[in-house]
């Protein structure tokens, strides 16, 4: 079943959520104004679904029933399917210039159908079979899911099982006949609220003195022992002001946050990794690089910037000045180059044993690299015109403060959480692409390329 927006919404609404803000739970989760364009963002990714002119991007054709889904859902089978994930998270950037926070929960599905598929054949488990029941079950309902792979860590010198509090990293407390006990927390959970399910996995590659935080399930978002507590974002509450002047994006924003299991009950059919460590690193590695193929998104934002900026220019007459446009030309550039990223690691993917489609590990990693750096220039290039204040006489001082408001919304209000802050921050640190990308390149092949063109014998 293909959800509609409205249909997202009263499946929210059912929902029983244990949520704070500011230290108060809210009652109504969908209906509070700093939460509602959060979800208004999600709605969007079910309302394009139903247009014909996008459902080839927003939709696929599921390989359990064979029936249309949204892409949300779908576990990539070829290396079209990774270009149009690109395709799909550039247009959904551009039509709401904010997170839709959906990207996530397809990451940790399709990374979780390559380990739970190696685990059962390495390990002779029921893994994958388990993954499959649930994953139908998210197709068939058109489901929101929260990829959760990030704990508070504390002491980042100690492994999970040597902190001081070992709650600091999600893991298993007890182990039944039914089930399995977690207790922990996941932070930065961005969009958590606005989802039906939470899928949790481990955070980094674990040892056997680690594997009780070798763990992967999911559960209801609104299952017993749950709560949320969402994090402040810069000038988040003009979301509270009646005028709608100064929020710069009217309908769409983002949230996090941080997820708090309370020592939570998980059933056996909800459980994909449970102690089996190796399997852990793979498993991070895996979601990590379909993450950051996913920052196409950011592409998308940085178009609702530049068209913002070039607008601004116009409102205030420099538009045609020469380096107002050669700065609009270097933020196109800075933007296309990171489309290309995204684009290039879906190219070049592969077919692993499960029938599941990868995105190549490196060029992912070199297009997250880029992220961390481009956006900030984008941004930088289209705050330097907010200086002009005085415009065009024929243009309403009205539209020239609203769109500077939301050049301001873009690059350092509540929006640039989800431009800027999860550019630099989001599926890893810049250090862990560098890590990843170090890790990719075949350098003794470009050694060798070096040495056969300049003389030196093969050693």
């Amino acid at each position: 079943m293909l959800m509609t927006g409205s249909q997202y919404e009263k499946s929210l609404r059912k929902l029983n959520l244990v949520v704070y803000l500011f230290g108060e739970r809210i009652v109504n989760v969908v209906d509070h104004p700093m939460i509602r364009p959060s979800m208004n963002a999600v709605a969007l990714t079910y309302g394009l679904a139903h247009r014909p002119e996008h459902t080839e991007i927003m939709t696929a054709v599921s390989h359990i029933t064979g029936r249309r889904i949204n892409r949300f859902t779908h576990i990539h089978r070829s290396t079209d399917d990774l270009v149009k994930k690109s395709k799909m998270g550039r247009l959904l950037g551009s039509l709401t210039g904010c997170c839709f926070q959906r990207c996530v929960g397809m990451d940790a599905l399709n990374a979780l159908s390559i380990t739970t598929h190696a685990l059962d054949a390495s390990r002779k488990t029921d893994y994958h079979r388990r993954f499959l029941k649930f994953l139908e079950y998210v197709q068939e309902n058109d489901l929101t899911c929260d990829g959760a792979m990030t704990d508070p860590k504390g002491d980042r010198s100690l492994a999970p099982h040597a902190q001081v509090d070992p709650d600091l990293y999600l893991r298993v407390v007890e182990r039944r006949t039914d089930g399995i006990i977690v207790r922990g927390a996941k932070a930065h959970q961005t969009g958590a609220v606005n989802s039906h399910e939470i899928i949790v996995m481990p955070t980094i590659a674990m040892r056997e003195a680690d594997r009780d935080y070798a763990v992967a399930f999911a559960l209801p978002s609104d299952a017993p022992g749950i709560t949320y507590i969402l994090g402040r974002q810069s000038c988040d509450t003009r979301k509270l002001e009646e005028s709608t002047f100064d929020r710069g994006n009217l309908f769409y924003g983002g949230h996090e946050a941080l997820v708090v299991f309370d020592d939570v009950f998980v059933p056996w059919e909800r459980v994909f990794l449970c102690g089996e460590h190796e399997f852990a690193g793979g498993l991070v590695e895996q979601f990590a690089s379909y993450h950051r193929q996913s920052y196409a998104c950011k592409v998308g934002v940085g178009d609702v910037l530049i068209g913002a900026a070039q607008t601004a220019a116009e409102y205030n007459g420099v538009a045609k000045a020469s380096h107002i446009r050669d700065k609009i030309i270097e933020m196109n550039h800075l933007n296309e180059t990171l489309y290309c990223g995204c684009i290039a690691c879906a190219a070049e993917g592969h077919r692993e044993a499960s029938g599941t489609w990868m995105v190549d590990t490196l060029l992912a990693n070199v297009h997250k690299q880029n992220v961390t750096r481009f956006p900030y220039e984008i941004a930088r290039l289209g705050r330097w015109l907010e200086k002009y204040c005085r415009g065009r006489a024929d243009v309403p001082a009205e539209h020239r403060m609203r769109i500077l408001r939301l050049i301001e919304n873009l690059t350092l209000g509540a929006a640039a959480v989800g431009y800027l802050t999860e550019s630099m921050h989001g599926a890893g640190s810049p250090q862990a692409q560098r890590v990843m990308i170090a890790r990719g390149v075949n350098m003794k092949e470009k050694q060798a390329a070096a040495k056969r063109l300049c003389g030196i014998p093969e050693e």
